[in-house]
């Protein structure tokens, strides 16, 4: 079995059978049968993994797939509780190829009803993103484009050094709102106050209020201690700014057939609970904060459960953002540690919001 696997395609995965290429699909083949064995293609080797395919009986975490339209309208009408703050501000924070970019265009073809790639998306191993970038999120509608108060913010990818990909210092610039729109980043040139554009006393509106960072569930395993560490050092110096942070576990239909098949079953997949849990080592952060979305890739049309998801994202974001505005009004009884205590305190389940 693992002779006839050899070619293949690194990142692909085949329940219990040979690689075929002839029904490979645009992101991998997968034989539907059940099987306890999971192969995962690791460059040129093959590993051979023994899990419990099988669907769980129910879902360990409650999502109403039935209410697209009520989740657009609760997000169209959102209005931040600063009254200082007009938008609301997210910053995308993840590795290369993570999804960041593709979450921004998912997020604005539910808006409009079809898929539009917003924000340039690009399949390198280097960042394809390299300016920080603002995307206001705007509702489609029959008087035309009306605003949200969402602002989903794009940066650099992360690499395991401040010379791999977006810098520390960077990221903590951007979040202190002295990043101005359409900065390109360079690892070998600082964002100073020398820089062209630079905001020098930046508003509360001009400030990052929550961080969202993205990670690629098929590729969870392969981050390694680097990037644990560069998340974990991210989180520590963002928590001292009172920036709150929630993750996007993305591609989880790439790694389990039947979320493929129905997106409505992600959260009674074993395998994508597997890879939460993974996650959460990874971030340092419970899993709690983290939710699962599937972009959209090689679709041209929306789909109402895809939506669902995505709009439940949105959602879980925006409690966050929500704790943000509340601690910029409240006394804070300290800063190192004080978000994820408050986050854990408050944490509401997505079928609630939904």
């Amino acid at each position: 079995m693992f002779s006839t696997m050899a070619s293949l395609p690194e990142g692909s995965i085949s329940f219990g059978k040979p690689y075929i290429p002839e029904i490979q699909a645009d992101r991998f083949a997968i034989p539907l049968e059940k099987s306890p064995f999971l192969c995962v293609s690791k460059g040129e080797t093959v590993e051979k993994v023994k899990v419990e395919r099988e669907l769980l009986e129910s879902s360990w975490r409650e999502v109403d797939f039935s209410v697209q339209e009520a989740l657009v309208d609760s997000v169209t009408s959102y209005k931040p509780s600063c009254d200082s703050v007009s938008e609301a501000r997210v910053l995308l924070l993840g590795p290369v190829g993570a999804g960041k970019s593709s979450f921004i265009s998912s997020v604005h073809s539910v808006f409009t009803g079809r898929v539009t790639n917003r924000a340039m998306v690009g399949t390198s191993s280097t960042s394809f993103t390299q300016k920080f970038q603002s995307f206001p999120i705007r509702r489609r509608g029959e008087s035309g484009d009306q605003p949200t108060a969402v602002v989903l913010c794009d940066a650099m990818g992360l690499g395991t050094g401040d010379m791999t990909g977006l810098t520390l210092h960077d990221v903590l610039a951007v979040i202190k709102g002295h990043a101005p729109e359409g900065h390109k980043f360079s690892p070998d040139q600082a964002l100073r106050a020398e820089t062209v554009g630079y905001v020098k006393k930046p508003s509360a509106r001009e400030k990052i209020h929550c961080v969202a960072f993205v990670v690629d569930a098929t590729k969870i395993d392969s981050y390694g201690k680097g990037m644990g560490f560069t998340f974990q050092q991210l989180r520590q110096h963002i928590s001292d700014l009172g920036v709150h942070q929630v993750a996007l576990l993305t591609h989880v239909d790439q790694i389990c057939p039947e979320t493929a098949h129905d997106i409505t079953k992600v959260y009674r997949s074993r395998l994508v609970q597997h890879a939460m849990e993974k996650a959460a080592a990874l971030l340092g952060m419970s899993m709690s904060y983290i939710v699962p979305v599937k972009n959209y890739s090689c679709e041209l049309d929306v789909d109402e459960h895809t939506n669902t998801l995505l709009l439940c994202a949105v959602q879980h974001i925006l409690q966050y953002v929500e704790l943000y505005f509340q601690d910029l009004t409240e006394p804070r009884v300290s800063q190192s540690g004080f978000s994820d205590a408050l986050c854990r305190s408050t944490s509401v389940g997505l079928a609630k919001t939904a």
